[in-house]
């Protein structure tokens, strides 16, 4: 496979390849810097290289740099230390690939247990690169905004798409949304990857418009009532996606969710939805052939599909069966309820109590969102208790840490 940084160097030199807070590159310059780079590594063939996920030129030459040694950069996040080993090395850089060789290694979010190290091959990239394109568009003008953090896979792979599509990565440090409202306004970029509790916080920042916007990519959770809907009366234009680390990002589309291209999907017997394509990390597929995501789905008539919420996640309370999500998305109908997290917590009667913590924007009476909640959900479904918390135990790429939220109030 050649290299995509070679390939987009030799196609647009000029072309800005990637704008960070310590500056910008041109494609023949990150070229330059990457081969200058691959000159000095150290590393052996197939290492997965450990370094700081700091949005910057140098995460950026050294992601292009590694594979032309044949290794694999792991990104941290950005407050670990971690150096890749410099000195002269043997041999010119090479710019041609197996497909099968790793990429990338890059950590699950650990949302329902510890992150997994998932091993991301070219093959995979370039598959995620073309569904991407699908589900977005691509265009030579692209600026692709990155607010998201680059340890995770939503936000690397805007670096390596940029690379694969001879586009410009635009890279922040984290998430600000004053300036990531400002940047939309001013129309600076054509596309932007966010999760939906970055997309309220730029609802509450007062974004109103996003000239030459093309799509807002959003993913990894669920969208708040009200976020899409807001959304289309502003003109913003939102593309809800789904997908993981172990597929390289984003495989299906939209609300229902349309399969992107490369992708299949089934749902199994017991309801999980099952994922296989050149997209998914070899890996993470089973004895079967295909990636057991551990979501619960389902394909409506017209084949899209309907995410329903995570396995492990189910609350069993008196002999039924729970989504969070669905409990979560009550409550976040009412007006005061800015964010809200549900999870199980151990009871001798019920066997888990349905416990909610909620994120208020205003005050509330007492028993208020109880009654809120017996309007909107079947009798089992209603929490037993819920707690106002100043804010939700979230990641750095905003995902609701629901193992953190399920313990005993204090």
């Amino acid at each position: 496979m050649r290299d995509w940084l070679a390939g987009a160097a030799a196609r647009h030199p000029d072309r800005l390849a990637v704008e960070a807070d310590d500056g910008r590159l041109t494609y023949a310059e990150l070229d330059e810097r990457a081969s200058e780079l691959a000159r000095r590594l150290d590393v052996a063939h197939g290492e997965a290289v450990q370094a700081p996920a700091s949005a910057s030129l140098d995460l950026a030459v050294l992601l292009h740099a590694l594979p032309r040694r044949g290794a694999a950069l792991e990104p941290l996040p950005a407050d670990a230390s971690a150096a890749p080993p410099l000195r002269a090395a043997h041999g010119e850089p090479r710019l041609d690939h197996p497909a099968e060789a790793v990429h990338t290694v890059v950590r699950t979010s650990g949302t329902t247990g510890e992150p997994k190290r998932v091993e991301l091959t070219h093959a995979n990239h370039a598959a995620a690169a073309a569904a991407a394109a699908d589900a977005l568009g691509s265009a030579p003008g692209d600026r692709w905004l990155c607010p998201l953090p680059l340890h995770h896979v939503g936000g690397l792979n805007i670096l390596v798409r940029s690379a694969i599509h001879g586009t410009t990565a635009v890279l922040h440090q984290r998430f600000d949304p004053v300036r990531v409202r400002a940047v939309l306004e001013a129309g600076e970029v054509t596309l932007v990857s966010m999760v939906p509790t970055m997309l309220a916080r730029l609802r509450e920042a007062g974004l109103r418009d996003a000239p030459g916007l093309r799509a807002v990519a959003l993913g990894g959770g669920p969208v708040p009532p009200g976020l899409l809907e807001w959304a289309a009366a502003e003109g913003i234009p939102v593309t809800p996606v789904y997908g993981m680390t172990e597929t390289c990002s984003q495989v299906v589309a939209g609300i229902p969710g349309r399969v992107l291209r490369g992708a299949e999907l089934r749902i199994s017997d017991e309801g999980e939805i099952l994922i296989r394509g050149d997209m998914v990390a070899p890996g993470a597929l089973a004895a079967d052939g295909w990636l057991h995501t551990g979501d619960r789905g389902r394909l409506d008539a017209g084949g899209r599909l309907h995410v329903e919420g995570r396995f492990k996640e189910l609350i069993v309370t008196g002999g039924e069966n729970v989504a969070p999500l669905e409990v979560e998305q009550a409550l976040l109908t009412h007006p005061a309820v800015a964010d809200a997290g549900v999870a199980g917590l151990p009871d001798p009667i019920w066997g888990e109590a349905i416990t909610a913590y909620v994120v208020l924007s205003a005050p509330v009476a007492d028993g208020e969102l109880e009654a809120w909640a017996r309007k909107r959900l079947e009798p089992f479904k209603v929490p037993k208790a819920i707690h106002t918390l100043p804010e939700l135990p979230r990641n750095a790429a905003g995902k609701l840490l629901r193992d953190r939220l399920a313990r005993p109030a204090h």
